[in-house]
């Protein structure tokens, strides 16, 4: 198919985008004004709604289709910018007397929450209709088409489909290509395509933090990347930021072991805490803290159970855990299912031997499993108290899985990627599923 052909349902797709997003600011401005009581005229301030959609293209919200996060930041730089031009305007004009700053930030604030919430809620609607969905082709090898067709069918906004026939973009994975297949592929589906996306072969590494160098003269293009959590600089704004989200959440984290306290007093005989030996920054080992999920007599139940079931070794083996552990208790469950078991790594967090997030600690003697490489990466950092691997399904991933997200969540981390992981973590907990 010949993408470049018009697509008027692409353009369509980009207004009603537009529209709900005025929308989305007209709500937040009227029930503003009524609850500050005030009759503001709302043509006044259309300027302002012009010059936030502005900044949502700039960012190429209406353009491009990216997944919610994604979308979300583009949209969050957009109030970010809107805001600084907005208010720069107004104090060059010498305008403050007919514009409330006050009104204005609240405006800005609760904007961010309608427009995010509405873009949500119309894209799950409009990508229920095909005209609005596009239709992509996958060339990858067998592994990677896998992985990028379960996101196509599962990740509903970006409102993409796959078929292999009639399609308006193509998304090519590099793994698994010989270099001159690779560049005879790309070279072909030019002659017809338009949009075309290559996964690049560097596929651990997140090229959006990456700074493009270019050498014109012999027509070269270099990326500058970076181990981001091993720069002083990130690793100072990423103890800000935890510790201020640490000091907010301690006085609810108290009062919720008091309720833990007391459920697991009533479920079983035993201690409140247990403690394991972690492996912490540069390989220091700390007593790392959690509520005791497991009976007393727990490896005389595990012995037994394992002769019974002797696939469980098996599937420990792949993933450092067992199917079905006979030594955890009811309210236990409960708890790792919540993740809640780990509350009281909060003390681990204020005695600074943990970060809030970050790849989960790891046991001694997984050092070995954990590869060299792979070592040297995740035990330059304090390990945290949820990670990449909490919000990813934990479950159902294999312990090389889990080292790898660990490894991609500390070459490739910024504020943003904490943020995420924090909001995925609070449903984890409340929900009791392993977030995506």
């Amino acid at each position: 198919m010949n993408s470049s052909k018009f697509n008027p349902f692409s353009y369509l797709l980009s207004s009603l985008l537009i529209a709900v997003d005025f929308f989305a600011l007209y709500i937040s401005f009227t029930l503003l004004a009524r609850k500050e009581a005030t009759t503001l005229d709302i043509s006044h301030y259309l300027w302002i709604f012009a010059f936030i959609l502005l900044a949502f293209g700039v960012q190429k919200i209406y353009t491009l289709r990216y997944d919610f996060w994604s979308d979300a930041l583009r949209a969050l730089k957009g109030f970010f910018f809107s805001f600084f031009a907005v208010f720069t305007i107004i104090s060059l004009a010498e305008v403050f007397d007919s514009y409330s700053v006050d009104f204005l930030l609240k405006f800005f604030i609760l904007s961010i929450f309608t427009t995010l919430l509405l873009k949500r809620v119309s894209k799950k609607l409009l990508f229920k209709l095909d005209i609005f969905k596009l239709r992509v082709k996958v060339v990858a090898d067998k592994q990677n088409y896998k992985i990028i067709t379960e996101e196509i069918e599962n990740n509903w906004y970006f409102g993409y489909k796959e078929d292999d026939k009639d399609y308006d973009l193509l998304i090519i994975s590099s793994r698994g290509f010989e270099l001159d297949e690779l560049q005879d592929k790309v070279k072909e589906y030019s002659r017809t395509t338009k949009d075309i996306f290559i996964v690049p072969y560097l596929d651990y590494l997140d090229f959006s933090h990456a700074t493009i160098m270019d050498f014109s003269n012999i027509r070269f293009s270099a990326i500058h990347i970076q181990n981001r959590l091993l720069s002083a600089k990130n690793i100072f704004i990423k103890s800000l930021f935890e510790k201020s989200i640490t000091l907010l959440l301690l006085p609810s984290a108290l009062i919720l072991h008091l309720f833990i306290f007391m459920l697991i007093k009533r479920d079983s005989q035993g201690t409140i805490f247990f403690k394991q030996k972690r492996l912490g920054k540069n390989s220091k080992l700390f007593e790392c803290y959690k509520y005791r999920t497991m009976h007393q007599d727990s490896q005389e139940m595990l012995e037994e159970y394992l002769l019974k079931n002797p696939d469980e070794v098996e599937y420990y083996n792949k993933f450092h855990k067992y199917k079905n552990d006979p030594r955890i208790t009811k309210v236990g469950n409960f708890l790792r299912k919540t993740s809640l078991d780990e509350l009281p790594q909060f003390y681990n967090i204020l005695k600074g031997d943990m970060n809030l997030i970050g790849p989960r600690p790891y046991l001694p003697q997984e050092l070995k499993a954990m590869g060299e490489d792979n070592k040297n990466i995740i035990l330059r950092v304090n390990p945290g108290l949820t990670g990449l691997w909490q919000v990813s399904g934990r479950n159902e991933l294999t312990f090389k899985k889990r080292v790898d997200l660990d490894v991609w969540y500390i070459q490739n981390w910024s504020l943003w990627i904490d943020f995420v992981i924090f909001v995925k973590t609070t449903k984890v907990v409340l929900l009791k599923v392993g977030a995506k």
